[in-house]
């Protein structure tokens, strides 16, 4: 199986302290992993540093078994790569929910009318299809939440980088990311402190610590708390 991503001790700092350090990670071909923790633990930010958007102190990062040297090497793998941000806010800028889940293909050289043919199955797949033409930013925090996913899904990524992707969703439109989250063929990783979320989705999963990433069965987390 190839492998699409993978770090290789990986460490953050900041301020001069240790966020976390020796994350070691492979996610190959349709994988799907979930890194869980507390907040403030750091999975966001090392999200971010895997997707680019941040600087590691030290380690290495491969993406589809090509090293990362420099910033400007993620640039041949952006349309490879869809990332879910923690706040929708982050992600969307346009006034109706339609232009913004179509932006990202128009984006990509689509003609505007295809872009937003497809935007609309996207949003028909997520069953939010009713809010196509409505104003962006006065929907409720869960559906922005889903917006924000279909403009994510929509541009068809190998891989997704999910930052707490059940936040802010009630319970008919959670287990309706659920499932698609389930069905998806792609290599998914996932960070999260909802733990039935995650277990829904994978049985593949870590806990983030300073020292790194730690394996744990399901049950002794939930035990435990950790």
């Amino acid at each position: 199986m190839s492998c699409t991503l993978q770090v290789k001790d990986l460490s953050y700092r900041v301020d001069g302290r240790v966020l976390f350090q020796n994350v070691n990670l492979k996610l190959g071909h349709k994988d799907k992993i979930a890194i869980v923790g507390p907040n403030g633990v750091g999975k966001t930010t090392l999200l971010k540093v895997i997707a680019g958007l941040r600087k590691p102190f030290s380690g290495e990062i491969y993406l589809f078994g090509c090293k990362i040297e420099k910033p400007e090497d993620y640039k041949r793998f952006r349309g490879r790569m869809g990332f879910l941000f923690q706040d929708p806010e982050d992600q969307l800028i346009f006034p109706t929910v339609l232009e913004d889940v179509a932006f990202g293909l128009v984006n990509k050289g689509v003609n505007p009318d295809r872009a937003k043919e497809q935007a609309l199955e996207i949003l028909d797949r997520l069953s939010i299809s009713h809010l196509a033409n409505r104003v962006t930013f006065k929907i409720s925090e869960g559906e922005k939440k889903l917006v924000a996913l279909a403009g994510v899904l929509v541009t068809d990524p190998d891989i997704l980088l999910l930052d707490e992707p059940s936040a802010g969703l009630d319970h008919r439109y959670l287990e309706r990311t659920i499932q698609i989250l389930q069905e998806l063929e792609k290599t998914v990783l996932i960070v999260s402190h909802d733990y039935g979320f995650v277990e829904s989705i994978t049985p593949c999963f870590y806990r983030l610590t300073p020292k790194g990433l730690i394996p744990k069965p399901w049950a002794e987390v939930l035990e435990t708390g950790l």
